[in-house]
C-alpha cells in the first residue's frame, strides 16, 4: 500500500466524493483550454475595446451565457451520452488553432475555440447535449471579427453603394451630384465616403442586435430570420441617409459642421433610427398570422 493509503491501482481521484472529482477534472480542462488560448483571447478582447466596428464582442459572451443559463433545466433532463467522435473534433479544432497561430491568421485562432467547445461537449456530453447547446455555440461567432480579406471585400463595395445611393437622393434637395467612385463632387467641396462611413459598423453590430432581439422579442422561427436580415438593408439604407445629411449640411449649412462631432453624433442618431426601423419590421410582421400545424 502506499504511504498517502491508496492502493497503487486505486485512480488518483478514488479516495475524493465524484463530486469533487467532477470538479477537478473540468478545473483541469478549462485550465489547459487558458493556457492555450490565453493570448488568442487576450488579443481578441483588446480589438474589441479598440476597434469600434467589434466594440459589440462584449454582448455576445454575455447573451450566450445568459442563453445556456436559461436552457439550464432543460440540460439538467439531456440524456447524457459521450462520444468518441467529441475527439475528432477537439483534435481539429487543436489544429485548427496550430494553423492560425503560425499562419499568423487569428480568424482561424479564434474560431478554433468553438470547434474545440464543441468537441469537448460531444465527447463528455454526447450529440443530445451538443444538439441543447448548437445556438449558444453558433453565437459566439458573432463575436469573432471576420478576416481581414473578407472585411476588405465587404467594406469597400458598402462605400460604393452608400455613394451611389446618396448621390441619387442629394438631387432631390436640389444639390447638383457628380460621384466619381466613393468621392461625391458637390458644388461646395468633395465628400469622400471613407472606410470608416461605408456602415459596416452599423451593419454588423445591427446585426448582432437583431439576433438578439429576435430571440427575445420573437418565439416564431421565420420571424426571428425575418428580422434578422431585414438589418442588413436597414443598415445599409439608414447610412446612405446619414451621408446624405452629410451632403446637405455641406452644401446648406457648414461644411465643416459635416465632420467631428456632428459626424459621429449623426451616426448614433442614425442608429437609433435603424434600432426603429428593426422594430417596425418586427410588428409588421405580425400582420402575417403564423399558421399552427395540424396534428
Amino acid at each position: 500500500m502506499a504511504q498517502d493509503g491508496r492502493t497503487p491501482e486505486m485512480p488518483l481521484g478514488a479516495g475524493l466524493p465524484r463530486n469533487a472529482q467532477s470538479v477537478l477534472g473540468w478545473t483541469a480542462i478549462c485550465l489547459l483550454v487558458a493556457a492555450a488560448y490565453y493570448q488568442v483571447l487576450g488579443k481578441l478582447v483588446t480589438d474589441w475595446w479598440q476597434i469600434p466596428d467589434f466594440s459589440h464582442g462584449f454582448l455576445v459572451p454575455i447573451f450566450a451565457g445568459y442563453l445556456v443559463w436559461e436552457k439550464r433545466r432543460a440540460l439538467l433532463d439531456t440524456k447524457i451520452a459521450p462520444a468518441w467522435s467529441g475527439i475528432g473534433l477537439m483534435a481539429l479544432g487543436l489544429m485548427v488553432l496550430i494553423l492560425g497561430v503560425y499562419g499568423s491568421e487569428l480568424f482561424l485562432s479564434r474560431v478554433s475555440l468553438i470547434f474545440l467547445l464543441a468537441g469537448l461537449v460531444l465527447c463528455f456530453g454526447g450529440p443530445y447535449l451538443l444538439r441543447e447547446l448548437r445556438f449558444p455555440l453558433l453565437v459566439l461567432l458573432l463575436a469573432i471579427p471576420l478576416p481581414a480579406i473578407v472585411y476588405n471585400q465587404i467594406t469597400f463595395p458598402l462605400q460604393i453603394l452608400a455613394s451611389k445611393l446618396a448621390s441619387n437622393l442629394l438631387p432631390f434637395f436640389g444639390v447638383p451630384v457628380l460621384r466619381e467612385g466613393n468621392i461625391i463632387k458637390l458644388p461646395v467641396m468633395d465628400l469622400e465616403v471613407a472606410e470608416a462611413c461605408s456602415g459596416i459598423r452599423s451593419l454588423m453590430s445591427l446585426f448582432t442586435l437583431a439576433v438578439f432581439y429576435g430571440y427575445f422579442m420573437e418565439k416564431s422561427r421565420w420571424r426571428q430570420v425575418v428580422v434578422v436580415l431585414a438589418s442588413i438593408p436597414i443598415a445599409i439604407a439608414a447610412n446612405a441617409v446619414r451621408i446624405l445629411g452629410a451632403g446637405l449640411c455641406v452644401q446648406y449649412w457648414n461644411p465643416e459642421m459635416a465632420q467631428g462631432f456632428l459626424h459621429e453624433f449623426s451616426g448614433w442618431v442614425i442608429f437609433l433610427v435603424s434600432l426603429a426601423s428593426l422594430y417596425l419590421v418586427h410588428r409588421a410582421l405580425h400582420l402575417f398570422p403564423v399558421r399552427r400545424r395540424q396534428r
